[in-house]
């Protein structure tokens, strides 16, 4: 693929596009919640045994604690959060690369 260095104008152009805002606006409404939701769940864990340890020290199988429980899950989270972002990183490109080939095709014109 050839790059195309974009003039200031093209830019703006490119910035007013609809489907370009579009594509910003979905991607910040999944990216924005998605960081909130993995830090308060990362941030839970040492807040939680801070303030109470005697809640998170409950067994809840055999030897396992609360506080181990959450540090699993943990990484359970962090895989589906993972598999989450690659499917909608995927729509994101492909609109993208849409994008980019309209675009080129406008330029080369």
């Amino acid at each position: 693929m050839q790059h195309h260095h974009l003039t200031a104008s093209e830019w703006d152009e490119l910035a007013n596009d609809p489907d370009f805002v579009a594509l910003l606006r979905a991607r910040r409404r999944f990216v924005v919640p998605s960081t909130i939701f993995f830090l308060l769940f990362y941030l839970a864990l040492p807040i939680l045994i801070g303030f109470a340890p005697a809640f998170m020290n409950q067994h809840i199988y055999g030897p396992l604690t609360l506080a181990y429980a959450f540090g699993l899950a943990q990484f359970v989270m962090a895989w589906l959060l993972l598999g989450i972002y690659m499917h909608a990183a995927k729509k994101f490109d492909d609109s993208a690369e849409r994008l980019v080939l309209r675009t080129q095709a406008r330029l080369a014109r």
